[in-house]
């Protein structure tokens, strides 16, 4: 198990490039499941996750050519379904996430697949409901085996699955995705109303369509599925730059008073993401693609209207991600003011919040789902300390707090903070940043 070890308390300056989104590749790379065709796949990022999902579609049977750098090209054409009954398939699938998005695809296609139960962060309850009942109601028979804890999911006689309308009970994005997948190769039309419309969905829908899927709304929350018989490949697929890394750079600029610019972030996938770290006072400066970052001594949260504190919430897309939440806590313990963040989807992701406040925050913890932030407005620094990554986000989150905290800190766990952000500690030191990976 590796660790960070930091001085912090120095300001930063540089260019960065961010790296392909991790949440898109992760549906892409199962969309390839969906075909015997090549499809290459440009800007995958290389993190952890990612490494664990090729590493799955290896043992299937993908073929995966690597051609350069974050250049793969990947073909399904024979897939060996017995891997997935394997214990090694297993322990990957329980590992991460964005394993069961492997189910739609294979299930459309060969009409049958089991699953583990998915692992990942620790940050609540993630239901499997809106992906086993939507897949469901396209055809599909589900049984649980308890002991072994694994779905097995099967058509009928290897029919195809049927289209089916289909209202989802939360605007899921992985679950969004996995019913799409199937969808282009089930008989008739799917409607899917409350989908997920993030830009993640949105590439994924388009890659789809270039394949020669039949896919109509792209961008809203009600979708139209024509299926298919069989999908082509794709000459070139370009994963589009990681938006949650993208707050994660606004948020180290800002905290530790740093000039950075952040270069081709692709201003238009970015929705409510600049406004918001506007609102706490931080200054972003949009120069043709990039964003830029002066340094700033100090930075005022803006109060409502009606001159209540600000209220920070995470929603579906079009709203604010919940994955930027813990990163906008961090920024928010050295502004000039206080903002209340409420985390309503998941009830665990704010408990990292007693690191900080061991290392001079003023936070009070309301309850599991909200925390109410009291800026130090940089008059009394966060002080280094030794921390533990209990997930993606918080990791990096208690990172960019090492890097603004006066002294030494030690982040264990980092493997957590490597799933997520490609490269972390090289990128940092070429602004530098004092941080050495120990393992």
């Amino acid at each position: 198990m590796g660790t960070f070890k930091i001085e912090g308390g120095s300001p930063l300056k540089g260019e960065i490039i961010p790296q392909g989104a991790k949440n898109e590749t992760l549906q892409v790379l199962c969309a390839v499941l969906l075909t015997t065709h090549e499809l290459r796949i440009r800007n995958i990022p290389e993190i952890g996750d990612v490494k664990c999902l090729m590493h799955i579609l290896n043992d299937l049977g993908v073929k995966i050519k690597k051609n350069s750098i974050g250049d793969y090209t990947f073909c399904a054409k024979n897939i060996n379904l017995e891997y997935l009954n394997t214990n090694e398939f297993r322990k990957y699938g329980k590992s991460i996430r964005g394993s069961v998005m492997i189910a739609g695809p294979l299930l459309a296609r060969l009409g049958k697949v089991c699953i583990p139960l998915p692992g990942g962060d620790r940050i609540g309850r993630r239901r499997l409901d809106p992906h086993l009942m939507g897949l469901k109601l396209l055809g599909s028979n589900i049984y649980y085996n308890h002991d072994k804890k694994y779905f097995h999911l099967y058509t009928k006689n290897k029919k195809n699955l049927v289209g089916s309308y289909i209202l989802m009970e939360e605007a899921s994005v992985t679950g969004t995705a996995s019913i799409i997948m199937a969808a282009t190769l089930a008989k008739g039309k799917t409607t899917i109303y409350n989908a997920a419309c993030e830009p993640y969905i949105q590439q994924l829908c388009r890659l789809l369509n270039n394949m020669g899927a039949k896919i109509i709304g792209i961008g809203s929350n009600l979708i139209h599925i024509i299926g298919v018989q069989e999908l082509k490949g794709y000459s070139i697929h370009t994963i589009q730059p990681d938006i949650i890394e993208i707050g994660s750079w606004i948020g180290l600029s800002a905290i530790t008073c740093s000039e950075i610019r952040i270069k081709n972030v692709d201003w238009k996938n970015l929705g409510i993401i600049p406004n918001t770290f506007q609102k706490m006072g931080i200054k972003l400066e949009k120069e043709k693609n990039d964003i830029f970052i002066p340094p700033q001594d100090s930075y005022q949260i803006k109060k409502l209207l009606n001159n209540a504190i600000l209220t920070i919430s995470d929603s579906p897309w079009p709203g604010l991600t919940p994955d930027l939440l813990s990163i906008l806590t961090v920024v928010a313990t050295q502004a000039k003011g206080s903002v209340l963040i409420h985390q309503k989807m998941f009830e665990s992701r704010l408990f990292f919040v007693d690191k900080l406040i061991e290392m001079g925050a003023q936070i009070i913890l309301c309850d599991p789902h909200r925390a109410t932030i009291i800026g130090l407005n940089h008059q009394s620094h966060l002080r280094g300390a030794i921390l533990n990554s209990p997930d993606i986000r918080a990791g990096i989150s208690l990172l960019i707090a090492a890097l603004s905290a006066k002294g030494t800190s030690i982040i264990k766990n980092i493997e957590q903070i490597d799933r997520g952000y490609e490269n972390i500690d090289q990128r940092l030191r070429t602004l530098g940043a004092n941080i050495l990976r120990i393992e």
